[in-house]
């Protein structure tokens, strides 16, 4: 590992819940180009001339201690007023859902294609699996962003460790959806190879933290919830994915890594659940959707510990809709009612277009008071 810059350093300390007065700013993903570029302090077009440089170099203007998803180009996707040429998918607007040659058009397609496709896939991934070239991927992977990264701010993980999810990126919301109530059997199944596929990954993951000197530390992020709660009734997850959640999780809940998830709309459900399993965390908290920050502060992780807590700024009203008055209050808010330790702050998600500078500025200062004079 390398010599880590003391910005770093206290992003080490903070998830290792070591007592520190300094609040460590969270990385944040601000899609707006003119802000990236305004804060990396570069000329007008240089982000999409050269995305990596101007994104790294704002987020070490920012201050940014913690980096766990690495997504420099992720901005490109967005123009002044939002999306712009990206290719309708099944969950944004495709008129045709195409998988494999097989038209998604009910929800017995997809059950067709998981038994005739996904089934036979993943069964043959998990007889070729190889332990040791995955926990070599993984080390050489974190390493070579955290060498982009520099001293100053640590990589955190993400995306390398691995469980069941809704396959409704693929299939679509609508038939994946009715395929999950109308035959719970199948989804069940594929939650079941998911999770055993995930189980063998997991175990390398849990080698590639001590044999790669990672930080101890996880974020795991999918989308199960909207503003009303979770996307399916929670007894049918109590039922047929928290069994398989749970159990592939498990070369990873013995030990010293911190596993938090992301939370987006409404999870109030799920959070006693998760906590349950052996999750320490959380991140990204849409308080006008039903999240109770402060409860889930006040919560303990299965061991009697406090939570990993990263506490953002609201991306979906404070930013774009508040005023920067708004800005600090929440922040010291946030500061206020947030763990004694283990507290990152950034934003709630993805900062969009169009959220005024003065907004940004005021939370950009915000970060910067906590992270040197502390609490």
């Amino acid at each position: 590992m390398i010599q880590l810059a003391e910005t770093a350093q206290l992003a080490l300390d903070t998830i290792w819940q070591r007592p520190r007065r300094q609040v460590p700013t969270w990385l944040l993903n601000i899609m707006e180009h003119r802000h990236i570029e305004r804060i990396a302090g570069e000329p007008p077009g240089s982000y999409r001339r050269e995305p990596e440089q101007v994104y790294l170099a704002c987020q070490r203007a920012i201050g940014v201690c913690l980096l766990d998803q690495f997504i420099p180009e992720n901005p490109l996707t967005m123009g002044e007023a939002g999306f712009e040429g990206r290719t309708p998918g099944a969950t944004t607007g495709a008129r045709d859902i195409v998988c494999d040659g097989m038209v998604i058009n009910s929800p017995e397609a997809v059950v067709a294609h998981l038994e005739q496709v996904v089934f036979p896939n993943l069964r043959a991934r998990i007889a070729a699996w190889d332990e040791d070239a995955r926990v070599r991927e993984i080390i050489a992977a974190e390493r070579a962003i955290q060498a982009k990264l520099g001293p100053t701010i640590l990589k955190g993980g993400y995306s390398f460790v691995h469980f069941p999810c809704f396959s409704y990126g693929t299939y679509g919301y609508e038939n994946y959806f009715m395929a999950y109530a109308l035959y719970p059997e199948i989804i069940e199944r594929h939650f079941a190879l998911q999770a055993d596929l995930a189980l063998l990954n997991n175990r390398a993951a849990a080698r590639a933290f001590v044999e790669g000197e990672l930080p101890p530390f996880f974020r795991l992020d999918h989308d199960m919830a909207d503003s009303r709660g979770t996307l399916v009734d929670i007894r049918s997850l109590d039922r047929i994915w928290f069994p398989h959640f749970a159990r592939c999780l498990a070369p990873l809940l013995g030990g010293d890594v911190r596993l938090i998830w992301h939370c987006d709309g409404n999870l109030m459900q799920m959070v006693p659940r998760l906590l349950e399993v052996g999750i320490r965390g959380f991140q990204g908290f849409q308080y006008e959707d039903g999240m109770d920050y402060e409860r889930i502060c006040r919560m303990k992780a299965r061991d009697g510990s406090d939570l990993l807590i990263i506490a953002g700024v609201s991306v979906t009203r404070t930013l774009p809709l508040g005023t920067p008055r708004d800005v600090k209050r929440e922040i010291d808010w946030l500061v206020a009612n947030g763990p004694r330790t283990g507290l990152f702050l950034g934003g709630s998600s993805s900062i969009a277009p169009g959220v005024p500078w003065e907004n940004l500025q005021t939370m950009l200062e915000g970060l910067a008071y906590y992270r040197t004079h502390g609490r």
